[in-house]
């Protein structure tokens, strides 16, 4: 499996970390408690690049019902996770999925994907291949934010910077059912199937700092995250209040 981190390109903005190299900010947590939205907004306030970890497990999953393979051989996922070309953007204005030269970032997204991937994600080395392709993407930035489920755990333990992003179950339901045509009611289900599936891939590193958003705003969060890069980076950040 070869992945493209789109390192060519320029994010437009001036790092706000200064001449640090390889600062590396893990935002772990489980679906819904804003880890894509807040990373990416952290990303592009300190000029960083930024990895969406889960885009990858969820193109492989595509690119498996695709063929019609059935997700619950895990011998068989495990063979085939090498077969597809997947390529992933890290511009955070503009990050995207490709698959053999496909864009499929909106069909990443779907509802048939999202309630497999899990299943895919579990595999041993369907992990193996892709945390070595985020480990190369990561080392091959100055800096970078990185979000999935276990970034501060396995992908990147010496993160300097590392974030347990989380908020109660019905707010993360409310969330992610406001992004999809989902209820309420069917998202609260798939989503704790989801965290009973992902629980052993999942992990808050015990040096991370955690952030609950259940009663913080997207741009409170952000500036959580942003003050935690600065601090470690010795760049002054203003004081706000968070309400």
């Amino acid at each position: 499996m070869k992945t493209s981190a789109d390192l060519d390109g320029d994010t437009g903005e001036e790092s706000e970390t200064g001449n640090q190299a390889r600062l590396v900010v893990a935002v772990d947590g489980p679906s819904g408690a804003g880890k894509s939205s807040a990373s990416r907004g952290a990303a592009i306030a300190l000029g960083m690049r930024y990895l969406d970890t889960g885009s990858m497990y969820r193109a492989l999953t595509w690119w498996l019902l695709e063929r019609g393979v059935e997700v619950s051989d895990a011998g068989l996922v495990g063979e085939l996770a090498a077969e597809p070309v997947i390529e992933v953007g890290t511009d955070p204005r503009a990050p995207w999925t490709r698959v053999n030269g496909t864009d499929v970032s909106a069909a990443i997204r779907t509802r048939e994907v999202t309630s497999t991937v899990s299943a895919v994600a579990a595999v041993p080395r369907v992990r193996a291949h892709l945390i070595a392709q985020q480990r190369d993407i990561i080392a091959r930035t100055d800096g970078i934010v990185a979000e999935g489920r276990d970034i501060g755990t396995v992908v990147a333990p010496d993160a300097p910077v590392k974030v347990f992003l989380t908020a109660d179950s019905a707010a993360r339901a409310d969330r992610r059912a406001g992004e999809t045509t989902w209820s309420a009611a069917s998202t609260q289900v798939e989503q704790d199937r989801r965290d009973r599936l992902d629980a052993a891939q999942s992990g808050k590193a015990d040096d991370a700092v955690e952030i609950d958003s259940t009663q913080l705003d997207l741009d409170q969060v952000i500036d959580i995250i942003v003050r935690l890069a600065r601090e470690h980076a010795g760049v002054p950040h203003p004081r706000q209040q968070i309400r």
